[in-house]
């Protein structure tokens, strides 16, 4: 959301009112300090160990409080994050329209991603303005009865990298990693992956690092305690796997220029890494980005050690193949997203008479 923040600020007659809830703190304020963006309002939602329900719960409530405040023209969310759903649906109470960035993605099985899934169904449902990403997003909702203002923007997160990728990398990282190396950026976080599915693919990287010696592994790892133990448990104390907490967004976008091929379960990755050439296997048997399997940028592997080993060999060995996903063509937007989000709010209004 940063950079349409900043192309609302740049827009006579529009003026943003930044509302975070702070789901995740650290990571939150990374962002916010990057970007030069002040939140108005803060609901500082972070608790250690917090579930569904609670969370749930408590973004409602101080939703309530932030309608209660002014009334507002149009809300607008990103995604799939609980975040997004309940704002979208405070909104709604509050009878204010919603614009949904990176709308239309499906998989069409509620458990995979969960629950991100429904939650991006749900505020499709309850959505003014639908802003697709790629043109499949938007024939998602067509399909769905969305007929009205659908948009096709790309995303906002290619537009972020043209920030980030400006400014300096100065992470402790740059001087640890060899220049020779094969490195290998990994994320991992989704609840669904939590458990066995984790066991198998950080079994699988280990493997990969013991088998080829000139390959390095970045796993900035998320902040939830479940995470940090398990992964510590499997890969802490091996030379070249670098297991760091959570990267500010300049830092990540930097490792991923620099990376040789990507291991993900995060959405946006999907999308970051083909803008920058490097091949993406996906740790989940579905996605909801096919453009990008479809084009060949992207691969689902799962999480079975041995599928994971035999994706990564694959890419590591056979050189028409890393070519092939390496240049295939990006489908996810060309950096305008931002801008033709405005442009479509403004005639939106404009349609509305004000």
């Amino acid at each position: 959301m940063a950079p349409l923040v900043k192309e609302l600020e740049r827009t006579p007659g529009l003026t943003p009112i930044v509302c975070v809830t702070a789901q995740h703190r650290e990571m939150l304020d990374q962002v916010l300090q990057f970007f030069e963006i002040e939140a108005q309002m803060d609901l500082n939602m972070m608790k250690e160990g917090q579930s569904l329900y609670s969370l749930s719960a408590d973004l409602l409530k101080g939703m309530e409080n932030v309608f209660q405040a002014q009334r507002y023209d149009l809300v607008l969310v990103h995604g799939d994050t609980t975040t997004a759903f309940i704002g979208a649906l405070a909104a709604y109470y509050a009878k204010v329209p919603v614009g949904h960035v990176e709308a239309g993605l499906r998989t069409y099985d509620k458990y995979a991603p969960f629950p991100e899934e429904m939650n991006r169904e749900w505020i499709g449902r309850i959505a003014d303005m639908h802003f697709a990403p790629t043109a499949l997003s938007a024939s998602n909702l067509r399909a769905e009865h969305r007929t009205d203002h659908v948009y096709v923007t790309g995303n906002t997160g290619i537009d972020a990298m043209r920030w980030t990728l400006q400014a300096p990398f100065k992470h402790p990282l740059q001087s640890k990693l060899r220049e020779n190396a094969r490195l290998i950026l990994m994320t991992m976080h989704r609840r669904e992956n939590w458990g066995e599915p984790m066991k198998g693919v950080l079994e699988a990287v280990k493997r990969t690092v013991q088998n080829h010696p000139d390959v390095e592994v970045v796993y900035p790892v998320h902040p939830n305690p479940v995470l940090q133990q398990a992964v510590a448990q499997a890969l802490e104390g091996h030379e070249r796997i670098h297991l760091t907490g959570p990267l500010d967004v300049v830092d990540l976008h930097h490792i991923m220029q620099r990376a040789y091929l990507v291991l993900t379960d995060s959405g946006g990755i999907q999308e970051e890494a083909p803008s920058l050439g490097k091949p993406v296997l996906v740790l989940r048997d579905k996605t909801e980005r096919p453009e990008g399997v479809t084009a060949g940028t992207l691969k689902c592997v799962g999480t079975n050690c041995d599928e994971v080993v035999a994706g990564i060999e694959k890419l590591l060995t056979d050189e028409e193949t890393y070519r092939n996903m390496a240049r295939a063509s990006n489908p996810f937007g060309d950096g305008t997203a931002s801008r033709q989000i405005v442009d479509a709010i403004l005639q939106f209004f404009r349609s509305k008479g004000r």
